[in-house]
């Protein structure tokens, strides 16, 4: 993982705890704690890893950003226990605080209030409020492009942004009543490739079924995700030579047919 590095005293610090980065990283999801420590360290801001792994205990006031990839069926069942025995009120506690929670495919899946899998019912950490049921259908597979809206209170079309990546899950992810879209498929098929939406959000807390890995295809969605997580506004990150992220986003998204 990323060494922190020296930074200047008073520099703003990301503090990111990846939860059971061993188990939960089938979907090259360190490649999104790099993308993380790199847009930290060219702004010469100041960025701290910790892992958190199985039968370890979670200090909820010592990370500003959480992280949980995805895993194999096995490892995710394992985890699963874990996080409800070990993770989850810290993790409430972090959000109940506006900490960033972010959930990829598996992690996205563990973050609701189920995960039903052969006929066992996975309790989940309930920070989203969506259940995922593995289902007798054909996978959801392909590259995928959703359009966004972060800023709750910006309601103009400059505010909506695209998100692209790719989806490979078998589950079905339903939203609840409290839980909202990350956002609405524009190409591929979503949370459960009928009802033209994808990911879930509440509050600080996102889930979403794009990897491949998601941060890297999308470079604006990084930057979000460090200013809301040091709680400054996004436009005041200084600026960066994104020729190749810009073409990653572009490439990524040519491939979903957009």
């Amino acid at each position: 993982m990323p060494d922190a590095g020296e930074t200047a005293p008073g520099t703003p610090t990301l503090r990111v705890c990846a939860l059971y980065p061993d188990l939960m990283n089938i979907y090259a999801d360190r490649g999104n704690l790099l993308m993380l420590e790199r847009r930290c360290r060219w702004r010469g801001l100041g960025f701290e890893l910790t892992a958190s792994g199985l039968g370890e205990p979670l200090d909820a006031d010592a990370h500003d950003l959480f992280y949980l990839g995805g895993g194999q069926d096995r490892d995710q069942r394992l985890c699963a226990e874990d996080l409800i025995e070990n993770k989850s009120a810290a993790l409430h506690r972090a959000a109940a605080r506006e900490a960033v929670v972010l959930g990829v495919c598996g992690g996205y899946q563990l973050l609701g209030r189920s995960y039903t899998l052969g006929g066992q019912s996975i309790e989940g950490v309930g920070l989203l409020d969506v259940s995922t049921a593995r289902v007798d259908e054909r996978r959801l597979i392909g590259n995928v492009a959703i359009e966004v809206r972060l800023d709750d209170d910006a309601a103009d079309e400059r505010s909506h942004r695209v998100l692209a990546g790719f989806e490979n899950h078998g589950g079905r992810t339903a939203l609840g009543e409290r839980a909202k879209p990350l956002g609405r498929v524009l190409r591929g098929l979503g949370n459960d490739g009928r009802s033209g939406y994808e990911g879930a959000r509440q509050g600080n807390t996102i889930g979403t079924y794009l990897h491949g890995p998601l941060l890297p295809k999308n470079a604006w969605f990084a930057d979000w995700l460090i200013a809301r997580a040091l709680r400054i506004d996004v436009t005041t990150l200084a600026p960066l030579d994104d020729r190749l992220e810009d073409e990653a986003h572009l490439s990524a998204r040519r491939a979903a047919g957009l």
